[in-house]
């Protein structure tokens, strides 16, 4: 199933142009993801994830915004102690991811200086929480009508609490960069990476997609997500991975 709808993907990807988008610069974009796996036999499971992500572009600003969401539930038939077979319900996931970043244009549009913050709520996760602050430099590098990159750098502080109410505040260095390739008129790959490094926990996240165009404001994205913790108690792991195919509408 997942080899049939990779495989459809490309297949739009590399398709001539059928649904031709504008280029003009839009001052907001803002577009919904939502993704829905359901299994049933030996174990029953439900896997629901969501997001929103928005883009400003203003004359001195170019802001981003993201809010992400992801819930698992599964059930499984256990032996109780009458020797009965009976369902047992839990959640296996349940995540909350918010960040913001606002870029203020210096006298070259392509330099600004930035401002971000993140908040995310994990409950599976060696942290209670996990929330950022950073402020620096950040630089369009390369735009045209096919590739966009840019990166930030810069000074900031984390705060964390773990599950168990330990507080791992430190100062940290926060760097990211987004790159955006338009393989076509229909399909698009983009690419994320940040990291934040501090004395007591580095975290790192990555994020590859592949966008194809259904019709119109409706697309299909496969994409692939690592979430990486260097500090974390000895039965949880260091690194989160996450694969999904979800439908993407363009409200703006």
């Amino acid at each position: 199933m997942k080899k049939q709808v990779l495989a459809s993907l490309v297949a739009i990807s590399l398709s001539p142009a059928a649904f031709a988008q504008d280029d003009e610069v839009k001052p907001f974009t803002m577009e919904g993801e939502l993704g829905f796996i359901s299994t049933s036999g030996n174990t029953e499971t439900t896997s629901i994830s969501a997001g929103i992500q928005a883009h400003q572009e203003l004359e001195k600003w170019s802001n981003d915004y993201v809010l992400k969401g992801l819930y698992k539930q599964e059930t499984v038939q256990q032996e109780n102690d009458a020797g009965e077979q009976e369902d047992i319900e839990f959640t296996s996931a349940q995540k909350f991811f918010g960040s913001a970043q606002g870029n203020y244009k210096l006298e070259n549009p392509d330099n600004r200086l930035f401002g971000f913050a993140s908040y995310e709520d994990d409950r599976f996760s060696n942290f209670n929480y996990q929330s950022t602050i950073a402020a620096g430099w950040n630089q369009k590098v390369l735009e045209n009508k096919r590739h966009t990159l840019e990166y930030s750098i810069g000074p900031g502080y984390s705060f964390i609490e773990t599950q168990d109410g330990e507080d791992l505040d430190s100062v940290i260095v926060r760097a990211s960069s987004a790159y955006s390739w338009k393989i076509s008129d229909t399909a698009k790959f983009t690419q994320t990476v940040s990291t934040e490094v501090g004395s007591d926990n580095t975290k790192s996240r990555a994020e590859s997609a592949l966008t194809a165009t259904i019709s119109g404001n409706l697309s299909m994205r496969l994409s692939f997500k690592l979430d990486h913790n260097t500090n974390v108690d000895d039965d949880v792991e260091k690194l989160d991975t996450e694969t999904a195919v979800s439908l993407v509408y363009n409200f703006f």
